[in-house]
């Protein structure tokens, strides 16, 4: 079964996270995502709450759990409890924790089939259900769970199960920091998961780059956040290093949904002493001419950043700061 034929079966989901400054972030595991904007309805269609409570109790059973992913994963935006219901019913995060760990052996060596992608996936978007809710989204972090996705983001298979794979993984990342909850960057921050949006945000398709890029911007708007990243030089240069990278891919394939994250990535770096020095120096030159005019065209909130970025690299009256004196010892990186 291809996965396109999958994709009609699975009810398409996405994720649309809207900074406070108007910037957003969409993923979904579809090439044509189904955007969730506040302009459309809001009324919820009659759901048959026995059936929800039997699929709940049907994800227990190893034969009955398919189904009842599927079914549960269709209902996630039309049952605004259902995050509690899922956590607090027993045996059920145990068995979407089972549905994670039994795709393991298959991303390495990577054979990973199209059924099997989809299956995880819905296992996956009912984990995003239980972070982005306010009632369970701190024993989610408390018990570790996205630690249990971050071997599907390390993979690097180009196919399209992994790339749903690691979009839907990065979906509930994405769901974690939307809130803008300090207990979730610090979780995060303890974590490799900065290093694993890099490495996507390099090699990753765009719609996977774009939602990585959303999770990094999100960090560095933290206080905590952007102080880690500045600590040292080495990870403020890999961070700009990559971002860097970006840019002039960006500049030969142009998206202005990507574009707007890596500009406000490069903003949100320059109010740092040290990375505004820094930045003074490794720029992109395509960040300074013209040559994204016509993409963001009709991008004002963009533009205005960018103008702003260019504002703030302006060279300072006196001598600054040397960006080298990011710096700690080893043990404290």
């Amino acid at each position: 079964m291809t996965m396109n034929a999958l994709g009609q079966q699975q009810q398409l989901w996405a994720f649309d996270a809207k900074d406070k400054d108007g910037s957003s972030a969409h993923m979904a595991s579809s090439s044509k995502p189904r955007l969730l904007t506040p302009q459309q309805p809001t009324v919820l269609p009659q759901v048959d709450r026995e059936r929800i409570y039997q699929w709940i109790n049907e994800l227990t059973s190893p034969d009955s759990r398919e189904n009842a992913l599927l079914e549960l994963s269709k209902k996630r935006e039309v049952v605004p409890d259902l995050a509690p219901m899922l956590w607090h019913s027993f045996g059920t995060i145990a068995a979407l924790l089972q549905e994670i760990v039994n795709i393991y052996p298959a991303i390495n060596p990577p054979n990973l089939t199209a059924s099997q992608s989809n299956r995880v996936c819905n296992a996956l978007a009912l984990l995003q259900c239980v972070a982005s809710h306010p009632e369970t989204r701190s024993a989610f972090l408390q018990a570790h769970i996205p630690l249990f996705l971050y071997p599907f983001l390390h993979t690097v298979s180009k196919t399209r199960p992994f790339e749903y794979l690691r979009l839907t993984s990065l979906g509930v990342i994405g769901a974690l920091v939307k809130t803008d909850e300090q207990e979730v960057i610090n979780f995060l921050l303890n974590t490799e998961i900065i290093p694993l949006c890099l490495r996507i945000m390099e090699s990753g398709s765009e719609l996977s780059k774009t939602v990585a890029t959303f999770i990094l911007q999100k960090i560095l708007l933290d206080d905590t956040g952007l102080a880690y990243i500045c600590q040292t030089y080495e990870r403020f240069s890999h961070v700009a290093m990559i971002l860097g990278k970006m840019v002039l891919h960006l500049s030969k394939e142009p998206s202005a949904r990507l574009l707007k994250h890596v500009v406000r990535c490069y903003l949100r770096l320059s109010d740092n002493p040290r990375a505004c020095e820094a930045l003074r120096q490794c720029l992109p030159d395509q960040l300074k001419d013209s040559t994204f005019a016509t993409c963001l065209k009709d991008d004002n909130s963009t533009k205005r950043w960018l103008s702003q970025l260019q504002v703030n690299l302006e060279a300072p009256t006196g001598p600054g700061p040397d960006p080298r004196g990011m710096t700690t010892p080893l043990h404290q990186q």
